[in-house]
């Protein structure tokens, strides 16, 4: 009996490591580093930018933002997402400052049916790594 509980035991510990893995992967499936973000840019003329920091965030001239950038705040995003819909047959790359909120933002975005790409490294990343 003993033999048989530590079994079970040891079939759950084993599943739950494999679905907590599997979970963990799967965030990469849906982002981009700023680089292939620049390549899309001159690639790809459908693809949209949507910037999910705050209008002062934008505003502040340390980072900046991409020309032609849509901006709504990730704070906002659920109750705007009906802004999005014209573009929902199309790519998003969704930015912020480091790429956390838009990490969250392109979670809510897959969640609506749109085909979302985060960010890796926000503006931060964009800036460190623009050619001057």
């Amino acid at each position: 009996m003993k033999l048989l509980r530590a079994f079970y035991v040891s079939m759950f510990l084993s599943a739950l490591l494999f679905v907590s893995c599997a979970q963990n992967n799967g965030g990469n499936e849906n982002s981009i580093t700023v680089d292939q973000l620049r390549e899309m840019m001159k690639t790809d003329s459908n693809l949209v930018v949507l910037d999910v920091r705050t209008p002062q965030e934008l505003a502040d001239p340390s980072l900046g933002h991409i020309d032609g950038v849509l901006n709504i705040p990730v704070q906002e995003l659920e109750q705007r997402i009906a802004e999005l819909e014209p573009y929902k047959e199309k790519e998003i790359a969704v930015i912020c400052r480091s790429g956390r909120r838009s990490s969250i933002a392109t979670g809510i975005l897959l969640k609506h049916g749109f085909n979302a790409l985060n960010v890796e490294g926000g503006m931060l990343q964009y800036r460190a790594t623009e050619k001057k």
